[in-house]
């Protein structure tokens, strides 16, 4: 049963079927296929269960407030600041790409979303510059899986909602490997660069007049850090209630700049209610085959392999990984991790793992996700952007940065630390 629905979710992918139709529509195969009862009558019932959590009211508010940062000019102005800090290093302007989506990431708390903006912001500035241009569109995709790990995050959100796991713990976990995978990113460029120097373009130097001048349009985005962060672990906000909070200090900040009006805000509702349809059409589709596959025994078979595979506790693990990061390169981040999470989450606990840093190894593998081929999201995401060229240019660019995640990945596995000692230090 297992293998049938693989290769009918490769085939719907190969297919171009939207992801939540194939998540459904699998689930429908499986019913018809190996169910004695008619389980499609519960359908309505799963929709309004997965859809009604007070926690998932996040997920369209993070979306909007990153829509208002995006159409408010703000991005723009942050993302030129950065340039003038970040210029003088090894690969110029493609650090200010990574550093641009780690602020935004803590604005936005999607991948996508992070992509897209900071790649409709940079793309205009490669050729002016002469930087290498499969290294360029690749940082931008890799920079926009920081989207998920730096909080606030969509992910978090969904994965706390389904293992009943802390969300603020899991946003602490996230702070420090988001930093060190920021940081390894940009260590990945200077290495590139210092290897073939013309990959880094045509060298700029900024005055420090104009750096210091600069760092007034870095404040909108570390203030809304600080307030939608700020207020969940002062204790004045829930994530939901801090992810409202958000979205209004967003709007002040663009009122202050001159840039709020009722065009602009037209847009950002229609853009966020795009990204959010996508998003809980997703969840429903895979929460149908869960639920599917659950009743007519499939995830106990994959638990009872896993538990009987005669692993250590280690190696498991190592397995776990291996099977994110295959799937990862035929389903979407956000299907994956809601089909398997409730699933794996148990067997991972089981085994003596702390599910807050389990999270933050989905967070990891689901971002590698993100950027491989043929289904990274990012790589679609930067291409439409782009607007030309062979989709192979972003997908050979990335490919130092997806080895680079999978030492972030060994780097976790070798010190749980780095994720667990803020959630200790603050909690337990």
């Amino acid at each position: 049963m297992i293998g049938i629905v693989f290769l009918c979710l490769v085939v719907l992918i190969v297919l171009a079927v939207p992801i939540g139709v194939a998540l459904g529509v699998l689930g429908l195969i499986t019913d018809r296929l190996f169910s004695s009862v008619p389980m499609t009558e519960a359908m309505g019932q799963i929709a309004w269960n997965g859809s009604q959590k007070f926690e998932l009211v996040a997920v369209p508010l993070f979306v909007l407030m990153g829509e208002l940062f995006l159409r408010s000019g703000l991005a723009r102005k942050m993302y030129g600041a950065l340039d003038e800090w970040l210029s003088w290093l090894p690969g110029g302007l493609m650090h200010s790409n990574i550093g641009a989506c780690a602020m935004f990431a803590a604005t936005s708390g999607s991948s996508v979303a992070t992509a897209a903006s900071i790649g409709t912001v940079a793309l205009p500035e490669m050729h002016s510059h002469k930087y290498n241009e499969r290294l360029f569109l690749g940082s931008l995709a890799a920079g926009g899986t920081l989207g998920i790990l730096i909080p606030p995050s969509i992910n978090m959100i969904v994965y706390g909602v389904l293992t009943d796991t802390s969300i603020p713990q899991l946003y602490l976990a996230g702070f420090l490997p988001g930093l060190v995978l920021t940081l390894l990113f940009m260590a990945t460029i200077v290495v590139a660069c210092r290897l073939v120097p013309r990959w880094g373009g045509v060298p700029r130097r900024a005055s420090w007049r104009a750096r210091f001048t600069g760092l007034r349009h870095l404040l909108p985005p570390l203030a809304l850090f600080v307030v939608v962060v700020g207020s969940i672990y002062m204790g004045f906000a829930t994530p939901t209630e801090a992810a409202a909070i958000g979205v209004g200090a967003t709007a002040i900040i663009a009122a202050v700049s001159g840039r709020l009006s009722l065009a602009m805000l037209r847009e950002a509702f229609i853009g966020a209610m795009r990204t959010t349809s996508m998003v809980m059409f997703i969840v429903i589709g895979a929460l149908f085959l869960n639920f599917i596959l659950v009743a007519t025994g499939g995830m106990a078979s994959i638990t009872g392999f896993v538990e009987q595979s005669g692993l250590s506790a280690g190696w498991t693990m190592v397995l776990i990984v291996g099977l994110y990061i295959v799937l990862g390169c035929f389903m979407d981040a956000l299907a994956m991790v809601i089909t398997t999470v409730p699933i794996i989450t148990p067997i991972v606990v089981k085994l003596g793992y702390d599910p807050v840093w389990f999270g933050i190894i989905i967070v990891l593998v689901t971002e590698t996700s993100l950027i491989t081929p043929p289904i990274g999201v990012n790589l679609f995401v930067i291409q439409s952007i782009r607007g030309r060229g062979p989709i192979s240019d972003v997908i050979v660019g990335s490919l130092p940065f997806v080895i680079t995640m999978m030492l972030m990945i060994v780097i976790i596995f070798t010190w749980p630390q780095l994720a667990l000692f803020l959630p200790t230090t603050f909690y337990r």
